[in-house]
């Protein structure tokens, strides 16, 4: 059997404004804004790079917007990319080392908040495995 998630949604109270954040704010590809039925529109948007999408929309969930959390972007250059979110205007934390792992943070427009992991090296990955 084979499973892949490739969607997830995310609960947001204006539709417009959280589609200009990840779009221009954060760079994610608009793959398609459509209203396939009466009060359900739907608006689909990628990462850059990434297998998996976001949706965001009306009349498809009952989750309160901004109730979402730890959705996690791994990038190959943290600083890089936390310097560039924050020339487009994204309101990104600064970095933080935990054990050698680097993470940043930001929210949405409608507080829904994001994990940037860097890549973990492989010397500090295998430190983090344990020897049998």
């Amino acid at each position: 059997m084979e499973m892949r998630l490739e969607v997830v949604q995310v609960p947001v109270s204006n539709v417009d404004r959280a589609k200009s954040f990840y779009t221009e704010k954060l760079g994610f590809v608009l793959d398609h804004d459509v209203e396939h039925i009466p009060g359900m529109r739907v608006v689909q948007l990628t990462p850059p790079g990434s297998a998996a999408s976001i949706v965001i929309g009306t009349g498809m969930t009952a989750m309160a917007p901004g109730s979402l959390e730890g959705l996690q972007l791994v990038v190959p250059a943290l600083g890089t990319l936390r310097e560039e979110l924050v020339r487009r205007g994204a309101d990104v934390s600064e970095i933080q080392d935990v054990g050698g792992v680097l993470f940043a943070h930001f929210a949405d427009p409608d507080g829904n908040r994001w994990v940037l992991q860097e890549s973990t090296r492989p010397e500090v990955r295998d430190a983090h495995i344990p020897s049998t």
